[in-house]
């Protein structure tokens, strides 16, 4: 298969009036795991989707020889530079010709039904515009890497439920953004917010974007049965030092850019006594120089994000409902326990068939 080439399969159903789904795969070095992702894509119950590969200049060879005949429609787009996650993910949104852009790690392969919960989901909350798969460890499906994002609301997210138990799984509710790994985002409300921030590059993009719908009251739904089996860190790697300064600098960026300014300064002093501890921490570790300097360039940076993301800020509507979607626990965070706020009134969905519905 050639970079640029773009295949369509013989599958009966055609996608005559377009794809439902886009999905969204960001790779780079990822050779190991691609294929296996393809793969659980081709065996999707539902057909009416896309696949937009968008590989970000890798050197292992991952784009060659991929299998792709099995796929209802498959598109590469070939970089010749490293974009990151955020920006790769909006530049195969500006392409994507699905009402949904589904995102999908390269390391993470999705059960046959996924696409199928995901519709059946947004059946049951057809005002909702973003939602957040079930996530287990490829390893051990005993094992959650994910339920959603969560927020404390001294501005330090974690992905909720990474590491516990599989019986710990909530049930269907709302979280406080999608993990990027299976998240799910209405195209046009996706694009309406900018998409994601490239000066992220990396991690915490996928909250910053949660964060920014949540601003303009856009709540993000857990999915449950929506189940994807997830590496985690299998392409950047969960603990290196890449991750470590990302992941410290976005996560004060996130904080700065979007908490509206009555949060921010009844929050700011647990922000910083929790930065200060987790720096501390780290200090005994080899982690401690990577999380200095994503402190030093994440507080360096604040003001300018903060600046930044006035637009956004300005939409909120209820501090009220924007500070129940947060954690107020710090234990839950150290922990790592899900965060999911059960709905009080589940939906009830009749039918046979969610793709009349959308």
């Amino acid at each position: 298969m050639t970079p640029a080439e773009t295949l369509t399969s013989s599958d009966d159903l055609k996608l005559a009036d377009g794809p439902i789904f886009s999905v969204i795969i960001v790779n780079y070095n990822g050779r190991a795991y691609v294929q296996q992702t393809l793969n659980s894509l081709a065996r999707q119950t539902r057909r009416d989707f896309e696949v937009i590969l968008i590989d970000n200049a890798s050197t292992d060879g991952s784009i060659s020889d991929l299998e792709i005949e099995d796929l209802p429609t498959f598109r590469l787009m070939a970089e010749t530079e490293n974009h990151g996650y955020a920006r790769a993910t909006n530049l195969a949104a500006a392409v994507a010709q699905g009402d949904w852009l589904v995102c999908l790690n390269p390391d993470a392969q999705a059960e046959p039904d996924w696409l199928e919960e995901i519709a059946w989901g947004q059946q049951r909350h057809p005002g909702t515009k973003l939602f957040a798969s079930a996530q287990f460890d490829a390893a051990d499906s005993g094992t959650l890497d994910g339920a959603g994002d969560a927020y404390l609301i001294f501005g330090m997210p974690w992905r909720g439920g990474f590491g516990r138990p599989s019986s710990e799984l909530p049930d269907e509710g709302e979280c406080f953004s999608p993990c990027g790994a299976g998240a799910v985002f209405h195209r046009e409300t996706f694009l309406a917010h900018g998409g994601m921030d490239e000066r992220f590059f990396c991690y915490c993009e996928d909250v910053d974007i949660g964060f920014r719908m949540r601003l303009a009251d856009n709540a993000c739904i857990f999915l449950p049965q929506a189940r994807i089996h997830h590496v985690g860190g299998g392409v950047s790697g969960r603990i290196s030092d890449f991750a470590i300064y990302h992941g410290t600098r976005n996560r004060i960026w996130t904080y700065a850019k979007n908490m509206p300014a009555l949060l921010l300064i009844l929050t700011l002093p647990g922000h910083v006594a929790l930065s200060l501890y987790l720096l501390m921490r780290a200090s005994t570790t080899q982690r401690g120089r990577p999380t200095w300097r994503g402190m030093r360039d994440g507080v360096k940076g604040a003001a300018e994000m903060r600046r930044l993301g006035k637009p956004g800020r300005q939409k909120v509507s209820s501090l009220w409902n924007l500070s129940r979607a947060m954690a107020w626990n710090p234990f839950r965070m150290s922990q790592r326990k899900v965060h999911v706020r059960l709905l009080r009134h589940p939906q009830q969905v009749s039918g046979s068939n969610p793709s009349e519905a959308l």
